[in-house]
């Protein structure tokens, strides 16, 4: 069972995520409201894939990603963006974001860019 931390700074989203993710089979370590914590979580337990909301307060996602890459350059790391956040998803393709999860969430989506992000590494 893969594990994964999850970093939103909505609850609801959170909540959403981590109810696809634990009914396709993978274990939620942790989930983060902002992306300090994400970096910290990331830190901490070291997960098989990290799920980042682009705008999140403190940190948003583009940073955390480069911090998360700091610590391990072959971190799997998924970014949630919003409809039209395009300039976002460049961005973070050259940070190294592994792949992106468009919202509104949908179940068959999320597992198959999760699925794909964990088998591009193995």
């Amino acid at each position: 069972m893969k594990n994964i931390v999850i970093a939103d700074d909505s609850m609801f989203m959170r909540q959403c995520l981590k109810c696809i993710l634990v009914k396709g089979g993978y274990n939620i370590l942790g989930e983060a409201e902002n992306g300090r914590i994400a970096v910290e979580m990331y830190e901490k337990f070291k997960p098989d894939l990290m799920t980042l909301d682009i705008t999140m307060p403190e940190l948003d996602g583009l940073g955390a990603l480069k911090e998360i890459k700091e610590i391990n350059n072959n971190a799997i790391v998924v970014m949630c963006s919003s409809m039209g956040q395009k300039y976002h998803m460049d961005e973070s393709t050259k940070y190294g974001a592994t792949d992106f999860i468009v919202k509104p969430f949908q179940s068959e989506d999320v597992l198959k860019v999760i699925e794909s992000a964990l088998n591009k590494t193995t």
